[in-house]
Parts: structure tokens; C-alpha cells; sequence
């Protein structure tokens, strides 16, 4: 029953066809749907033969950043610190919806309630002349297949850990999903204001866990309580944040 429809459906399509080959040239350009379907055609090859200069600057300039790691090592409260600091959101909530609010990241209901990112969400920001595309990834091993979604279209990853938990079972699947599709990463150490934080062990872990020669770019200026700040060894300067939110940053000389 369905062949004969389908072959029908063919040969009306054919006809068409057919009859639209014989209608004259102003009378197609003449014809709304024929002209649109026409022009997108051939400018779409044009552009790209030619692209535009400005379209390769833009794109030049753009980058698909994800934020992975294991439940509960703050990607999310991460992701809501860049999106303040780069001026993309004005106040910075929390997750869980500890202020009836929640992370900007969690938009689901439930992932405000359970405190847990359940789906991906991707979001957008701007430093200096370079636009990012943010996407935050779950943590937990329930929704792995978001994380594998979301590497297929990243350029650089941000592979968060905790100063005290360090490297666990998650950490380990997303370095495997990353490697899988070439993605390169940097490592973030989180929490280093927790009691327990070790930047150190979690270095080692690094090297040990994930056979990953990893080197420390930022050295941190005291740990849990006494944490103040960081030592950035490329530039070889002290690096602060100050005021209610750290949104002062202050340089200075090395400790």
C-alpha cells in the first residue's frame, strides 16, 4: 500500500518539476517561493566561494567553552562567577535556590531543587574582544550522555575539580569522553576556601589518576581560611579579588 502512494508522490514531484523547468525565466522569478528557494541556493555557494571578511573575523573570535567535572565540585556556581564577572548577569545567586532564586544555569525546577544539573545548558559572554559560548554541563554519572552531546561542538573544555575532593569517578569518565573527541582542557581547582584543600594532592591526582603531565599556571596565596589569593607564574604577579563579590581585582607584587 505505501509503494504505490510513494511512487506516486514521485512522479507528481517529477511533473512538477517538469512544469516549472518550462515555465519562462520571468515568470519563475515572478513565482514568490521559486525566487527565494533560487536566491538562497546560489548565494549560499557564493559565500562559501567568498566569505564575507567581516563574518571571518566574527567567527575568528568565537570559542565553545564547556564546564565539566564531578557532582558537586561548584560547575555550576563556576559558571554563574564568569557570567557575573564578565557583566553578563547582575547579581550572582546560588545554587540549590538557597536565596529562592537559583544558579542561572539551573533553569529546570527540579535542578533547583535537588541542587543537581540535569540537562545542558549553554549560555553566552564577552571578554575583552573574544565571545563565548558557555556550556555547562551535569556532573552526575545519570546524565553522562549530556556530557557526550554537549564535546561534540567544543573547541576548549574546563575541567573543574575540588581542592579536597579531587579527582573521582566522574572526573575520570569526562577525561575519557574528552580525549575520545580531541578536546583540549585546562584544570580548575575549586573550593579553595573549604577546609582540607590540598591544590597539591590534586595536582598529583591529576598526573597519577588521569596520566595527564600536568603543571600548575596559578599558585594559590594561603588555603581554607587564610586563602587570599593567587600567584599567576606566567606574569609573575599576585592576583587579588576584593570588594563583596571579588569583582575588584587587585595586582601586586609576589608574596
Amino acid at each position: 500500500m505505501l509503494m504505490p502512494r510513494f511512487g506516486a508522490t514521485i512522479r507528481t514531484s517529477m511533473r512538477q518539476c517538469a512544469a516549472m523547468r518550462n515555465i519562462p525565466s520571468m515568470a519563475r522569478a515572478a513565482t514568490p517561493l521559486a525566487s527565494a528557494l533560487l536566491s538562497k541556493r546560489w548565494n549560499s555557494t557564493e559565500e562559501l566561494a567568498n566569505p564575507d571578511a567581516a563574518d571571518v573575523r566574527r567567527l575568528d573570535r568565537l570559542r565553545n567553552i564547556g564546564i565539566s567535572a564531578h557532582i558537586d565540585s561548584g560547575k555550576t556556581t563556576v559558571t554563574e562567577r564568569i557570567l557575573y564577572y564578565t557583566g553578563r548577569i547582575k547579581e550572582i545567586h546560588e545554587v540549590r535556590g538557597r536565596d529562592n532564586v537559583g544558579a542561572t544555569m539551573d533553569w529546570m525546577e527540579l535542578e533547583r531543587e535537588k541542587g543537581i544539573t540535569i540537562q545542558s545548558a549553554a549560555t553566552y559572554a564577552q571578554w575583552g574582544e573574544t565571545n563565548l559560548n558557555i556550556i555547562d554541563t551535569p556532573g552526575h554519572v545519570d546524565f553522562t550522555i549530556e556530557v557526550e552531546r554537549a564535546l561534540r561542538v567544543l573547541d576548549g573544555a574546563v575541567l573543574v575539580l575540588c581542592s579536597v575532593s579531587g579527582v573521582q569517578s566522574q572526573t575520570i569518565t569526562v577525561d575519557r569522553q574528552m580525549r575520545r573527541y580531541d578536546v583540549p582542557r585546562i584544570s580548575f581547582i575549586n573550593k579553595m576556601d573549604r577546609a582540607g584543600a590540598n591544590p597539591k594532592r590534586i595536582i598529583e591526582q591529576i598526573r597519577t589518576k588521569l596520566k595527564i603531565p600536568a603543571a600548575a599556571l596559578q599558585v594559590p596565596i594561603g588555603a581554607e581560611d587564610a586563602f587570599e589569593g593567587v600567584v599567576d607564574i606566567l606574569s609573575n604577579q599576585a592576583i587579588y579579588n576584593r570588594g563583596a563579590r571579588g569583582e575588584d581585582i587587585v595586582y601586586g607584587k609576589v608574596p
